[in-house]
């Protein structure tokens, strides 16, 4: 497989990475090994977010500095592999290229991917009331024609939170304001999880950052109380589902700071929260979750009033999992979270996660389930047309 370097410079934020996320599109799809080197700040973490293959994200300073798996004969002789310059954001109006020259470098697939993206990054969010409604509506029915403009602009925001640090204070105060109205309740309405509490969190952490600390240390002493709890849970379960035959994998999650935020911010004690720590497991196939959940159940007994079935009753996200809470070792409530892997893999990357799931089919199916199952859609189409 060929390589191709694509280099960017500037501070081009929003345009730099989404050219840079839609050009390593195009070029891997052409069967080439994409170089992302970036030098200034990094478009670092693009392709987790993206799900995207055969890609290698870089800062200028890794490259210089040696630390990066990439041959040093590539930097010193580029004649054996092709050199995309990007320039920065501020030079692109001058330079702008026109969309029958995109059609014809890149495609008119790459090229409608880069326009919807585009308008998304031209509107005014630091506007309050009725203008962040409309905003918000704008950005939501642009999922008609290609959810993954939405997609793309949900990874570039989520870059841009975690280098919010080389910002002034007013811009990192309004950065993380418009990502907490406009872009974490879009990243829920795709059923986006992790990328929604991390850009919750990184809001809270520049928006009231002696809270976020505070909450934080809670975090900590909880996550050290329970450590011992949560070994014992898994001993025991594990030990019942192996006796019938259940292969499975866990996780532990411990909540997030601005979801227990939320829950201070309601007037709860912290001893009133019921899922601080929650256990995961994975299983092969729904039969097997239910038949977990039993097995749970004999093991600790729950609190019926906790028991929630959205396998059968998914959210409007299309989140699926059993949850139930139960009285673990010395009576500590743990939240116990059974679903299947694919499950998993939604819960964690909502519709993105339909490039691992659905690989080439994933456009079309994850377009056709966007319509078809997710509710926000519905909606919003439906207000859209008042």
């Amino acid at each position: 497989m060929s390589e191709v370097i694509v280099v960017t410079s500037g501070k081009g934020g929003v345009g730099k990475t989404t050219i840079t996320a839609n050009l390593s599109i195009a070029l891997s799809k052409l069967g080439k090994k994409v170089i992302a080197i970036d030098t200034d700040i990094g478009l670092r973490n693009l392709d987790v977010v993206m799900g995207l293959e055969n890609h290698i994200i870089y800062n200028i300073v890794d490259v210089i500095e040696g630390n990066c798996r990439l041959h040093q004969a590539i930097i010193k002789d580029r004649k054996h592999s092709n050199l995309y310059l990007l320039p920065s954001a501020q030079s692109r109006d001058k330079d702008a290229v026109t969309r029958e020259q995109m059609i014809s470098e890149f495609g008119e697939e790459v090229t409608d991917l880069v326009d919807g993206v585009t308008k998304i990054s031209k509107m005014n969010f630091s506007s309050r009331d009725e203008q962040v409604a409309t905003n918000t509506r704008k950005i939501i029915t642009s999922l008609e024609e290609d959810v993954r403009i939405v997609i793309i602009k949900l990874a570039d925001r989520l870059h841009n939170m975690r280098t919010l640090e080389y910002k002034s204070e007013f811009k990192q105060k309004e950065n993380a304001l418009e990502t907490m109205e406009i872009f974490s309740p879009l990243a829920y309405y795709l059923g986006a999880y992790q990328i929604k509490s991390e850009l919750e969190d990184l809001s809270l952490y520049y928006l009231r950052r002696d809270v976020y600390d505070n909450i934080a240390t809670v975090l900590d002493e909880i996550r050290e109380d329970m450590d011992e709890v949560i070994y014992e849970c898994l001993e025991k379960v594990g030990n019942v589902l192996a006796d019938n035959n259940i292969p499975f994998e866990h996780k532990e999650r411990v909540k997030s700071i601005y979801g227990l935020y939320k829950q201070i911010n309601k007037g709860r004690k912290i001893v009133d929260v019921h899922d601080l720590v929650a256990i995961k497991l994975m299983v092969n196939d729904i039969n097997d979750c239910f038949r977990t959940l039993g097995y749970v159940h004999s093991v600790y007994p729950p609190i019926n009033s906790k028991f929630k079935d959205y396998i059968f009753n998914p959210k409007t996200n299309m989140y699926q999992s059993l949850h139930t809470t139960v009285f673990g070792p010395n009576d500590r409530l743990v939240q116990m979270q059974i679903r299947t892997y694919d499950m998993d893999k939604i819960d964690t990357y909502g519709l993105p996660a339909y490039w691992d799931l659905h690989k080439n089919d994933a456009e079309e199916n994850m377009q056709d389930d966007l319509k078809s199952k997710f509710q926000f859609f519905k909606s919003i189409t439906e207000l859209n047309a008042i």
